[in-house]
């Protein structure tokens, strides 16, 4: 018999085609199936995919998104949100370095504290691959404590 692809019991019966193909029904649930049922594109895969890195790194609207991939906007914001919602919080590193990063501290000799690049950053510095090093910059919010 063939297993349900809702509850794996293999107590089905045949219930007539659709689309060319043999529909089944399951006995213990009644879910109704078809073997095979391939209704999305191979290319969808890629668009989600796509989306989700231009959306996260900021470069791109669930408008612009559905305009450039001929979908609604609604489907590229369930493709964002799904993805999301798989997705595990990031984990940071209890070796923590805070620097102050101000590229013009060298031509005017001060720090301006209240505006631009002077403020304090965060860093994380790790290695993915022996040979290469990543270092992620954040900013700490105003409630954080510093050195």
């Amino acid at each position: 018999m063939v297993p349900c692809k809702n509850c794996q019991h293999t107590d089905t019966i045949k219930n007539g085609f659709v689309r060319s193909k043999q529909r089944y029904k399951c006995h213990a649930c009644h879910y109704t199936f078809v073997l095979g049922d391939e209704r999305h594109k191979p290319e969808t895969a890629l668009k989600k995919a796509l989306s989700v890195i231009l959306y996260s790194l900021g470069k791109s609207s669930c408008g612009f998104l559905a305009k450039l991939f001929g979908v609604s906007r609604t489907t590229t914001y369930y493709w964002i949100r799904d993805l999301a919602a798989t997705t595990e919080e990031p984990v940071i590193a209890n070796n923590m370095q805070e620097i102050d990063f101000d590229e013009m501290w060298h031509f005017i000799q001060s720090k301006k504290r209240n505006s631009g690049s002077s403020k304090l950053w965060i860093i994380v510095q790790g290695e993915l691959v022996p040979g290469y090093s990543v270092v992620v910059m954040l900013q700490p919010s105003n409630a954080c404590m510093t050195k």
